[in-house]
């Protein structure tokens, strides 16, 4: 699979300096860390699942969570578990060699089950039996020291069992990492049980709708989780202690967005007009505002400059724009070459080719090293190429 991957490859060429990687679900985590991107969440009781999930490839999603957790309803998690059975078994046999998949070169997304407790997971793999090749983890909730060390080694079991590897996405969300006096100590205690299974944890996943619930918030459309300053602390020690860019670190994920069409604004739409005119692409702009879409692009935008990569997603249409401006620009990655050349590992400053900064050797090292990967995974656009072209380009095919 690769990001943009459903647009024409005509397409891509006229998009990309530097076309985005192929990957697979046995690459390198490092990788696929980055790869996940917006993180596609679907109730596990849908009875067409396995429908749903090859449609949403086709539409450039690369990662879905399929969930037993909030999303369904506790009298429903049997029937639930017994409908994930089937609906695998279904796409491993489409994808299976001499299946329908196989022959139209079905290239399904990385698949992870939300479950409630730690004893689903090696039973679900046992369950899944031959399908359980097409499951690429688990996602974990309420993820403390306490709770999340069962949840691991229940995964530990399931990888013995089965023979793959399995991943773990733990969820931070629980109300001890949001209350100030409580909060360094969860956070040290969740580092310790994610350190002890790095090899195992793909990226930890913030669960800003809990957070909102300790206090019985809600942020409205026109609000991104960085205007609710209780939130946005968190999300900043959760990087601080847990993001960092010292080989310490892990991938943290940005939030859900919970907004898919607003009947009525009370403030002015985020989007500015001039990038939506010089693509003339302005019946785009138009659609983005209606589906409360400017709202989700600002804090994308925000999750990254605050070192989020990826988000998660409760809709569909929340996954071009995340991806679209997950792309590398081709002054980024001008930058960040110049940065990594191997004659100024001893440091110094130099003038971005682009003549409108500064770039220095050794502390912008660590952002190079990280827009070089996710140029690898999401590439590199060309010069005249901006995000309104991509995403138009994503939402044409």
């Amino acid at each position: 699979m690769r990001h943009f991957g459903h647009i024409a490859p005509e397409v891509r060429q006229r998009l990309f300096h530097q076309e985005p990687c192929r990957f697979t679900a046995d690459s390198p985590a490092r990788l696929l860390s980055v790869a996940l991107g917006a993180t596609l969440y679907s109730p596990a009781t849908r009875p067409r699942l396995a429908d749903d999930i090859v449609k949403q490839t086709g539409r450039g999603v690369v990662s879905m969570v399929l969930c037993l957790e909030d999303s369904i309803g506790d009298e429903d998690v049997a029937d639930a578990e017994e409908n994930l059975v089937r609906q695998f078994t279904d796409l491993a046999g489409r994808d299976a060699p001499g299946g329908p998949g196989a022959a139209a070169g079905l290239d399904l997304p990385l698949l992870f089950i939300r479950v409630r407790v730690p004893e689903q997971i090696p039973d679900l793999v046992r369950r899944l039996g031959p399908a359980a090749r097409l499951l690429s983890g688990f996602v974990m909730p309420k993820f403390t020291e306490e709770r999340g060390i069962p949840f691991l080694e229940a995964l530990a079991t399931a990888e013995a069992e089965s023979g793959r590897r399995l991943f773990a996405m733990p969820v931070l969300e629980s109300p001890e990492l949001l209350y100030r006096e409580s909060r360094v100590e969860t956070l040290e205690g969740i580092f310790r049980a994610v350190d002890k299974y790095r090899d195992r944890v793909l990226a930890l996943r913030l669960g800003v709708t809990d957070f909102c619930s300790s206090y019985g918030l809600r942020r409205a459309p026109d609000m991104t989780a960085y205007d609710v300053q209780i939130v946005a602390s968190v999300i900043a020690d959760v990087v601080n202690m847990l993001g960092r860019a010292d080989g310490t670190g892990f991938t943290v994920t940005g939030p859900v967005w919970e907004y898919f069409r607003v009947q009525e604004r009370m403030f002015k739409p985020q989007l500015r007009r001039s990038p939506f005119l010089e693509g003339q692409a302005e019946e785009l702009r138009e659609a983005l505002i209606e589906h409360s879409m400017d709202g989700l692009l600002r804090e994308i935008t925000l999750d990254q400059a605050n070192g989020l990569l990826g988000k998660t997603c409760i809709h569909p249409s929340h996954v071009l724009p995340v991806h679209a401006l997950s792309v590398v620009s081709h002054e980024e990655f001008s930058d960040a070459q110049d940065i990594l050349r191997p004659e100024l590992c001893g440091g110094g400053v130099l003038r971005s080719a682009y003549t409108n900064k500064m770039n220095e050797v050794k502390p912008h090292r660590a952002w190079a090293e990280r827009t070089m990967l996710r140029a690898e995974v999401f590439g590199v656009a060309n010069e005249d190429i901006g995000f309104v072209e991509l995403l138009a380009a994503g939402i044409s095919e």
